[in-house]
């Protein structure tokens, strides 16, 4: 057992959030990085976007682009995801991630079945 003094009156309940309906989001990239895919032999970009408009506003997604990949479909795959989102923003030379922050974009949303996590979120496409 361990002491705590908290009381749970003065704080509002952590909300859960079931995943946003499939359709379209003006949103924007808040925040990026570059990472090491699971095997180590290859990156992708993790994206993480706040909707910018109507009901759900303020509410955050996550898409995840492959970069680099030892899987060529799916490398080719992210690389056109991330060339989508390029040219959604306006900018099609890209040398650093934060470049994509902060410009509107529609997200293309969609729900996935996961086994482990249950329904989630999936970026289907990007358009300005």
């Amino acid at each position: 057992m361990a002491n705590i003094a908290f009381d749970a009156s003065t704080v509002d309940p952590q909300n859960t959030y079931d995943p946003l309906p499939a359709g379209e989001y003006l949103c924007m990239v808040i925040d990026s990085d570059v990472k090491p895919t699971k095997n180590g032999n290859g990156h992708y970009a993790q994206m993480t976007l706040q909707v910018i408009d109507g009901e759900f506003n303020q509410r955050l997604l996550w898409d995840r682009i492959n970069i680099q990949n030892q899987n060529q479909i799916a490398q080719e795959i992210g690389q056109k995801q991330l060339s989508a989102l390029c040219h959604a923003v306006g900018v099609l030379q890209v040398q650093d991630t934060e470049q994509l922050h902060n410009i509107p974009v529609v997200v293309k949303l969609g729900v996935k079945s996961d086994p482990q996590y249950g329904p989630q979120n999936e970026v289907k496409g990007y358009k300005a």
